[in-house]
């Protein structure tokens, strides 16, 4: 059985909507004004060469198929090749390279892929697709770069929801105070 593995990047008060600045918020881009440094990009390199698929929401997974194809490095070239899953209900041809759209009820879906993975499937932004899987308990291990910064409105990635009991598995500071924090849902 494979892992479902959230990653996000989050301001101090919670805030997901367009950290790279391509969706019209008007803080777009705030995660390039506070530096992650060496250690913050070898975590993400590192975590991107440990998945073995890509689970996306559709708005994520459009943004992500208009900037990666036409890019290269190790990065782009791991995320143009690893398959991706795509959860919507709208979305009939994805056009990146080795894309299939998940159909039907999302937690049934992603159970089944779930079940059939033997690695790890990582999960960028989707804050919806993400607010579902973890009220499905579908979450095996969320992963959060909070920025120091707040940025007082936009979208969050925790809203609405029930109680869910985490446990810190790591932590670390890196660069100009960007905290990188791990969590696993805590048993009992």
């Amino acid at each position: 059985m494979g892992r479902i593995v959230v990653t996000e990047f989050v301001s101090l008060d919670g805030v997901v909507e367009d950290p790279g600045g391509a969706e019209n918020y008007r803080h777009g881009g705030w995660t390039f004004e506070i530096d992650r440094g060496q250690e913050g990009d070898r975590f993400k390199l590192d975590e991107t060469m440990e998945a073995d698929a890509l689970l996306l929401g559709r708005v994520t997974y459009e943004g992500f198929a208009a900037a990666w194809p036409d890019r290269e490095g190790e990065f782009a070239d791991k995320f143009n090749t690893m398959p991706k899953y795509v959860v919507s209900s709208t979305l009939e041809n994805p056009g990146w390279a080795n894309s299939t759209v998940l159909e039907g009820d999302v937690a049934d879906a992603v159970s089944k892929l779930r079940e059939s993975a033997s690695g790890d499937i990582y999960v960028h932004g989707s804050a919806q697709l993400v607010q579902a899987l973890i009220e499905h308990d579908l979450v095996d291990e969320i992963r959060l770069m909070v920025w120091p910064v707040l940025l007082g409105s936009g979208k969050r990635l925790f809203t609405e929801g029930g109680k869910k009991p985490l446990k810190l598995v790591d932590s670390r500071v890196v660069a100009d105070g960007v905290a990188i924090m791990t969590f696993q849902p805590a048993s009992g």
